[in-house]
């Protein structure tokens, strides 16, 4: 069975879990701020210890892939590939989004619609649409949440939101008929793990020399 370590840092929280097909052995993460570069490398030795494996045991690393904060995912981008390369293993990337939509599925069982959001400053938020199945209905962009341009989420059918960006426009959300909320979902490495064993279980794999971060915009020197 693949046992897969799973690394997520696109937002504040720095994540890591082991999981052997999906199935996560142990897990260690912290939200304090921009702290990725401190604890990451701890967290991943804390996870292989914890759960009595090494490095050599890996047969892949997996990453969320963004969007989300320029720092944060530089660092977990650059510590996955580094793995992939030295244990010449396959290295999986996930959306940062869909990770947020597979936790948001885990708390609302309804047939609508997840839409995950994540503050990129002032009133933008990094998005997309997916169904109940995780399957995409809006592409991931950058949308400005102004009054009288909510088109991009009326999908004609009852629409759920989170993440940091739906707190900030919550109130003009509510306007969206069939709206609902679902408050602190952040993404974690243990909502990760399930997608990249799906990943792994179809050869979903990136070119480690090539691979870079989906950071959807250019870097701001003050985000």
């Amino acid at each position: 069975m693949p046992l897969i370590l799973n690394i997520e840092t696109s937002t504040t929280l720095c994540s890591v879990s082991l999981a052997e097909a999906g199935k996560v052995l142990y897990s260690k993460e912290v939200n304090e701020g921009f702290t990725h570069a401190e604890n990451l490398h701890v967290f991943i030795e804390e996870v292989l210890t914890k759960a009595g494996k090494s490095v050599k045991d890996l047969n892949a690393v997996a990453v969320g892939s963004g969007p989300g904060s320029y720092t944060g995912l530089r660092i977990g981008v650059s510590a996955a590939k580094g793995l992939a390369y030295a244990l010449n293993i396959p290295l999986i990337a996930v959306n940062t989004l869909q990770i947020m939509a597979a936790m948001a599925v885990q708390q609302n069982k309804s047939d609508v619609l997840f839409c995950p959001m994540l503050d990129a400053r002032r009133m933008e938020v990094y998005t997309a649409i997916f169904d109940k199945n995780l399957h995409i209905v809006k592409e991931t962009s950058a949308q400005i949440i102004s009054e009288g341009h909510l088109d991009f989420f009326n999908q004609g059918k009852a629409i759920c939101f989170f993440g940091d960006g739906m707190a900030k426009c919550k109130a003009l959300l509510q306007q969206i008929p069939q709206s609902s909320f679902i408050e602190n979902i952040v993404p974690a490495s243990v909502a990760l793990a399930q997608l990249s064993y799906q990943k792994n279980t179809k050869s979903q794999f990136e070119d480690v020399a090539y691979f870079e971060p989906f950071y959807l915009k250019d870097f701001l020197i003050n985000k």
